[in-house]
C-alpha cells in the first residue's frame, strides 16, 4: 500500500483530458469481496451501503425470511470470462449509504423522479462474506428497504451537481449512520476508499486511491477503481473513516478487446485518464436538517 501511494503520488499532474463516461482501474485493481478484506473498519462502513434493485428482480420465498435476486454473471453481460469476478452474479443498478436511522444518499442520476422512487427497493448485505464467489447470494426479508421519499435531489448540467437523499420506508435494523464531513474539504492526495456495487457486483471494497483535484466547490477528482453501479457510492477517508462525498461520474469503465471478442476493465495509470468526479458531502445542506 505504502509503495502504491509513493507511486501514485508522483504520477499526479498527469491527468489527461479524455470525454467523462462511466468509471474505471488506475493502477492496480483493488476491488475487493469482504470476505477478502482485513482493515475492520471497512467492514464496519461496508455494512451501511446498499444496492438499488429493481422491485421486479426481487424473489420472496413463501414462508420464509429469504430473498433471491435475479441476476446475470458478469460474463453472460459480455465481459471476458477471465475477469476477476466473471463468475459472479450482477444485480443492483446504484449504489447508496445510510446517514440516518431512515434516509439513504445517493447519486441524483440513480433517482430521477418518484417512479424510481416506487420501483427500486435498496437492499443491504448483498456480499459476499465467504469464499463462495461463484454463488448465487440470499438476503432477508429484513435487509430489503424501499424508497418512500424523495427528501432533496439535484442532476444539473451546469453546476454539475449530482445527489440524491430518500427517506426508507422505515429504519434500518443493526446497521449504523455513517459518519460525514460537515465542513472544510479533502486535500489533494488524501487517501480514499470507495465501497460500493461495481457493474451490479456484490459489495466491493476498493481503496488505495487518493484526491486528485479539488478546484471545484461542488466535486472533486479522484482515481478510485469504480464502474456503473459504483454511482451513489461513498467515498470515504481511508484513514479517518468520514464519508467525503458520492461517486456520481468518471472515465469510460470497459473497453472491446476485439482479439477475445469481449469487453475488459480499462485500465489508466493512477495519475493518467480523466478521473473520477465525487460530488462533496458538504454542499447537501438538507442533511444538517438530520
Amino acid at each position: 500500500m505504502a509503495l502504491r501511494m509513493i507511486v501514485s503520488l508522483l504520477l499526479l499532474g498527469l491527468c489527461m483530458d479524455v470525454q467523462a463516461g462511466n468509471k474505471v482501474i488506475y493502477g492496480d485493481d483493488a476491488r475487493q469481496d469482504l470476505y477478502e478484506v482485513s482493515d475492520n473498519l471497512y467492514l464496519d462502513l461496508a455494512k451501511s451501503t446498499a444496492g438499488m434493485v429493481s422491485k421486479r428482480s426481487l424473489l420472496f420465498t413463501p414462508n420464509s425470511d429469504k430473498v433471491k435476486l435475479r441476476s446475470r454473471t458478469l460474463s453472460q453481460r459480455g465481459i471476458c470470462s477471465d475477469d476477476k469476478f466473471a463468475n459472479q452474479q450482477t444485480a443492483p443498478s446504484c449504489t447508496g449509504f445510510l446517514v440516518a436511522p431512515d434516509v439513504l444518499v445517493t447519486a441524483g442520476h440513480c433517482v430521477r423522479t418518484e417512479w424510481d422512487c416506487n420501483s427500486q427497493s435498496w437492499v443491504f448485505g448483498y456480499a459476499h462474506t465467504e469464499n463462495n464467489s461463484g454463488e448465487k447470494i440470499e438476503v432477508t426479508k429484513n435487509d430489503v428497504y424501499n424508497c418512500k421519499q424523495i427528501i432533496d435531489r439535484k442532476l444539473d448540467r451546469e453546476t454539475q451537481m449530482d445527489y440524491a437523499v430518500i427517506r426508507l420506508d422505515r429504519e434500518v435494523v443493526g446497521r449504523e449512520p455513517l459518519k460525514l464531513r460537515t465542513e472544510g474539504k479533502v486535500e489533494v492526495g488524501d487517501p480514499l476508499t470507495v465501497i460500493g456495487h461495481p457493474t451490479g457486483l456484490p459489495t466491493k471494497v476498493a481503496d488505495g486511491a487518493y484526491v486528485r483535484a479539488n478546484h471545484s466547490p461542488v466535486f472533486f477528482q479522484a482515481n478510485t477503481d469504480s464502474f456503473q453501479g459504483n454511482s451513489g457510492s461513498p467515498v470515504f477517508n481511508s484513514e479517518t473513516g468520514v464519508v467525503e462525498g458520492i461517486l456520481v461520474r468518471g472515465e469510460d469503465d470497459y473497453v472491446y478487446n476485439k482479439e477475445k471478442g469481449c469487453r475488459e476493465p480499462k485500465k489508466c495509470e493512477m495519475g493518467a485518464c480523466r478521473g473520477e468526479d465525487v460530488t462533496r458531502i458538504t454542499i447537501i445542506n438538507s442533511l444538517k436538517n438530520l
